[in-house]
């Protein structure tokens, strides 16, 4: 498994903005057939980086679970698909101490269909569209950390793990072909059906 210590090392590249949640006010671009089906998260036991503020699991599952609801109800899709999370780390700095505030998700998507058609005692392995588990590293520097509280660095930091996610998710369709996508590039001939030179024949 990813060493959970990188997620405060990673280049702030990952740190992102402050509203991870303002496109869902405007129009949803589909993602192919994809349905939420089920977003199932648990957090048995996520490891407190640095000096961190607590937070209980049952406290991460509301919040992520709300997070992602938010994001992956809005597809209507004609397939179902469910989502697993998991809450593998977290950071949450107070006011007063330096650092960053992170959250690392382990993500698996299931495809619904594929589950229900496979043979029995296969469903798991035929269901499951990533292998490996695909992992959220999410960091952020809030400069304005003071007026926000415990509870709101845990949203913001969801909200942004949810966007990561819906990202990975187009770019699966993309170059893999998730949820219906994929072919199409085929035509290229032209020039009169690129003339084919007469044969020679030999006297």
């Amino acid at each position: 498994m990813i060493r959970i210590a990188a997620i405060l090392s990673l280049a702030l590249g990952l740190a992102a903005c402050t509203d991870a949640t303002k496109d869902l006010g405007g129009p949803t671009e589909p993602l192919g057939t994809f349905k939420l089906g089920h977003a199932e998260v648990v957090a048995p036991a996520p490891q407190q980086l640095l000096v961190s503020r607590s937070a209980t699991p049952e406290e991460w599952v509301a919040t992520v679970d709300s997070a992602f609801e938010e994001r992956f109800r809005r597809f209507e899709g004609d397939k179902f698909y469910h989502l697993g999370i998991k809450v593998e780390a977290y950071s949450l700095p107070p006011p007063v101490v330096p650092g960053k505030s992170a959250l690392q998700l382990l993500v698996t998507v299931w495809d619904d269909e594929a589950a229900r058609n496979a043979p029995e005692g296969q469903a798991s392995a035929r269901a499951k569209m990533n292998a490996e588990p695909y992992v959220v590293n999410v960091i952020q520097v809030f400069e304005s950390r003071l007026q926000l509280t415990r509870e709101e660095q845990m949203q913001r930091l969801a909200e942004t793990g949810a966007l990561e996610v819906e990202r990975w998710l187009r770019e699966q369709q993309a170059t893999e072909g998730w949820f219906g996508g994929l072919p199409e590039p085929a035509p290229e001939p032209s020039m009169s059906a690129k003339a084919v030179p007469e044969a020679v024949v030999a006297e």
